[in-house]
């Protein structure tokens, strides 16, 4: 019998929306004996069965939610059902040569990532719990993806992540079974790159945006354009594949820099679309100095907050950079700017960019508004799936 865990009276607002986390503050009683990494049985406070979970008590997030049913065999049938609906649901969605085929809570997988780039896989596992299963879980993948004719050729894992430490396991990275080149050649969007799935940044590439870099391209043509915070140059590769008259991609990264030259090569695109290694934020008051305008400026930064703490410092951040950047646009030009941010809402990003438009007395008229690719799909009443925030405005002066 699974041990059961039962909620405190009015606890698991979350998961009784529709997440799957709970807390361990929300807990009244743990009955029965359980090893952590468990599945275990969630029961309201007056009895009511709620579902089935890993448990972890070294962990804030005590219960990571798998099923509503307590009847559910979670088995190795239940784990094909959810990866196979995982990958079929990618199919309808998008481009799935290189994509994300498990995005963890909002695949009903809580706690593992599991990227595709052509035929090597990327798993980044981040809960006791799944981690348990990750070998399982591949191995089923692999199969799955067979029947479509699909032949993985290496697994890599990305675990070395420091939120695993909250989870009483230590970051980890290496192969998963046989060796093999970790610098994965992809085509997206038309544009190839190199990823470096051992070293690069997350799980070696930023899938989450494929189609907001799609989106930039038809702004782009016969530009000229200003890429920050470059990473390994995919805003600044989709800008010049379409014919940009220039390109200037910036990051403070230097392995990152040499590795968007290297995909600029790849391109063919090294004499329009240049990278320089700099940290933005010094870089964009120098080129207003200069009097430097572009057609188009992309702003694409890191998480400047990864928790609610810094939130006020992060929003300074981001107000900063959107005013330099606004500053750069040429009157009636394009600003491409996101946050990746979950704890920078929608809400207080927007007000940030209108904070920013103010100071350097701009105007914005909105272009689009949009979110992470399909394969990172946002699971409602699980807010941590929605992350990034992306928005085209063209920029115009007061007049």
């Amino acid at each position: 019998m699974s041990a059961i865990v039962t909620l405190k009276k009015g606890e698991g607002r979350t998961i009784k929306a529709g997440g799957a986390w709970i807390y361990d503050n929300e807990i009244d009683t743990i009955m029965g004996s359980f090893e952590n990494g468990d599945i275990i049985i969630v029961k309201d406070f007056d009895g009511y069965p709620m579902g089935k979970g890993f448990i972890n008590t070294n962990s804030k997030i005590t219960v990571r939610m798998l099923t509503r049913h307590v009847d559910t065999e979670i088995n190795e049938d239940f784990f094909r059902m959810r990866l196979q609906a995982a990958w079929d649901y990618r199919k309808k969605t998008v481009d799935t040569s290189s994509c994300r085929i498990v995005f963890g809570e909002a695949d009903f997988l809580p706690g593992i990532v599991i990227d595709k780039f052509e035929d090597v896989l990327v798993v980044e596992s981040l809960a006791l719990g799944i981690d348990r299963v990750k070998n399982l879980l591949i191995n089923i993948l692999k199969n799955v993806l067979k029947s479509d004719g699909i032949i993985i050729k290496g697994v890599y894992e990305r675990s070395d992540a420091k939120v695993r430490i909250n989870e009483g396991m230590q970051p980890f990275k290496g192969f998963i079974g046989d060796e093999f080149d970790t610098n994965v050649e992809i085509v997206e969007n038309g544009v190839h790159y190199i990823v470096d799935v051992k070293d690069g940044q997350k799980t070696g590439f930023f899938l989450d945006q494929k189609y907001n870099r799609l989106a930039i391209q038809r702004l782009c043509k016969d530009a000229k354009v200003l890429d920050c915070f470059t990473h390994t140059g995919s805003f600044a590769l989709n800008a010049g594949i379409v014919g940009a008259a220039s390109v200037l991609g910036v990051d403070a990264s230097a392995l990152a820099v040499r590795q968007a030259q290297e995909n600029a090569k790849l391109n063919h695109l090294e004499d329009s679309v240049t990278f320089i290694c700099k940290d933005v934020f010094d870089l964009l008051p120098e080129l207003e100095e200069q009097g430097e305008k572009f057609d188009v400026v992309i702003l694409d930064p890191p998480a400047f907050t990864k928790s609610r703490n810094s939130i006020k410092n992060a929003v300074k951040g981001y107000r900063e950079i959107n005013l330099r950047a606004m500053k750069l646009v040429k009157d009636g030009g394009f600003l491409a700017t996101c946050s990746c941010s979950h704890f920078m809402d929608y809400e207080l990003f927007t007000k940030t960019i209108g904070q920013a438009a103010s100071n350097s007395h701009k105007r914005l008229r909105q272009v689009e508004f949009r979110t992470q690719a399909p394969d990172h799909p946002i699971l409602w009443a699980a807010d941590e799936s929605y992350y990034l925030k992306f928005y085209i405005f063209q920029v115009t002066s007061d007049k």
